[in-house]
Formats: structure tokens, sequence, C-alpha cells
């Protein structure tokens, strides 16, 4: 658990990510997923090279369906990046630092 990376429910993602003054990366995720293990300390990373110009949050999908099933997300990891309340990037599955940076320096220039 990264103090970087902050934690939504379904009743905070309005608030935390569509209202957000930055750009949020948004990691959907559960407690059993490998690969979203896998990608969390790059996911750290990435909050802390961002910091101030990307907000980086986790929602885990086992508690809270409502927000995945809004964005259709079939499975886990997805990754997506929201600017100004609208969805800019969508990255399924596990990736590389390289590629995410790539993704996100696109989404939010």
């Amino acid at each position: 658990m990264s103090e970087h990376i902050a934690h939504v429910s379904d009743d905070q993602f309005e608030e935390q990510v569509l209202k957000s003054s930055v750009p949020v990366l948004i990691d959907f995720w559960a407690q059993w997923c490998g690969p979203c293990k896998m990608i969390a300390p790059i996911l750290d990373d990435i909050a802390v090279a961002y910091k101030g110009k990307l907000k980086v949050v986790k929602i885990n999908i086992d508690h809270n369906q409502k927000t995945p099933r809004n964005y259709n997300v079939r499975s886990i990891p997805t990754l997506m990046i929201f600017k100004d309340g609208k969805v800019q990037a969508t990255q399924i599955g596990a990736t590389s630092k390289t590629q995410l940076t790539q993704i996100i320096d696109k989404a939010i220039a």
C-alpha cells in the first residue's frame, strides 16, 4: 500500500476522479489479481514521478462494482486516464513502465 496512491470507492469516484483538477490514472484491480500486483510498483513509481501533474488512484472491483460496470471494465488490471472528467486513454492488462509513461504523456499533454 503506497502513500502516493489514493484508494477510491464508487461513492468517491465523481469527486476524486471526474472533478479532479489534474488528470487521473485509475487502476481497476482486485486482491486476487496477479498482474494487478505485478504493476503495483510501476504505479507507485509513476505516482511519485508525476506528482502534481497526475493523480494515481485505485478502485477495488470486488468492493466497488458500480464504477467498473459504468466504464465496461471486463478484465483487470484495466488502467484509464481521465482528464476533465473524460476518459483519455485505456490500457487493459499489465504493461511496462515505458509503455505506460508514453500513454500518460500523450493523454495529459
